[in-house]
């Protein structure tokens, strides 16, 4: 056994819990526990295997001891370490092939200013519900350490109904919200209620310079919408994949659902929810959508295990 875990039973046993609670909670036999325990009690030691050394004693004192720590005191050390407690960003895992591309895309774009973000639209999609969590998770991390994947938080399903919607941002203005109803969104749908309806009127306010950027989500990358861009002429901002971070559009979703949930009323049913998406868009704040020309310089100064 190695002496991490010989310490932690004796750190559960001295916190009065019994042979069967550590054995459950550290899912190990009970016979290990109790030879553990006899063990410490004989020898004072974690291991019967003089090669397994420790190198830092600290790490067997903080697994031993951390139980009886006052909270403040943990806060106050982890502070001292550089660690604030901070809500985890979420996001999907990444590949190597994903941090490639994601550094690749950085690279190239990092010394746009604002007079080449002018020229895009940022768009993509969103699924909100009643139930929505309220955001005030915390992980302990350092700077930069925001989109490192042991302070993400993983992205679950909405339970008791969703509604989900699209809508595009630029440096000056957005678009109408869509709501994506009856149904998932098809490669059609994109092309008919979005696209359609929303980027190709919207092109002419921007200009010549023009650029539609959409994520790599399947129904946006199918031959039918790729073709339709291409016969009305609309330009294609390549996006490297698994990257909501370097989307301004994700802080407009989440600014939004704040905005929901800190209501007065709070809505608790779909059709309340879709009057509330609907009265908090008109009021965003033009400050929530400049923000790209900053976003990729953070990332790339960002820790490494953000690519």
């Amino acid at each position: 056994m190695v002496p991490e875990i010989a310490a932690q039973i004796v750190a559960l046993n001295n916190n009065g819990r019994s042979v069967r609670y550590s054995a459950q909670h550290i899912n190990i036999p009970r016979s290990t526990v109790q030879d553990a325990l006899s063990w410490f009690r004989e020898t004072h030691g974690f291991t019967r295997r003089p090669d397994l050394i420790i190198a830092d004693q600290q790490l067997i004192e903080m697994t031993v001891f951390c139980v009886f720590l006052y909270s403040p005191t943990v806060r106050r050390r982890l502070k001292e370490r550089g660690l604030s407690a901070k809500p985890p960003a979420t996001g999907p895992r990444l590949t190597v092939g994903h941090r490639r591309a994601r550094r690749e895309f950085a690279h190239q774009y990092v010394n746009w200013g604002d007079n080449e973000w002018k020229n895009v639209l940022f768009t993509d999609e969103s699924r909100f519900n009643p139930r929505s969590p309220d955001g005030c998770d915390k992980v302990w991390r350092r700077p930069g350490e925001r989109y490192s994947q042991c302070c993400i938080s993983p992205r679950t399903g909405c339970n008791g109904g969703s509604i989900t919607i699209w809508a595009g941002i630029s440096l000056e203005t957005y678009t109408d919200l869509v709501f994506v109803e009856n149904g998932a969104m098809t490669a059609h749908r994109y092309v008919l209620e979005c696209v359609e309806s929303h980027v190709v009127p919207y092109a002419p306010f921007i200009g010549e310079n023009f650029i539609f950027m959409d994520d790599n989500a399947r129904p946006h990358m199918t031959r039918i919408v790729v073709r339709y861009l291409e016969q009305v002429g609309i330009r294609l901002l390549p996006w490297s994949a698994n990257s909501p971070d370097f989307n301004p559009i994700e802080h407009v979703w989440g600014f939004l659902g704040k905005r929901v949930r800190r209501r007065q009323l709070r809505p608790e049913t779909l059709n309340g929810l879709r009057v509330a998406l609907q009265e908090e868009w008109a009021q965003i704040p033009q400050s929530y959508i400049q923000s790209m020309p900053n976003r990729l310089r953070v990332t790339l100064n960002s820790n490494k295990s953000a690519f």
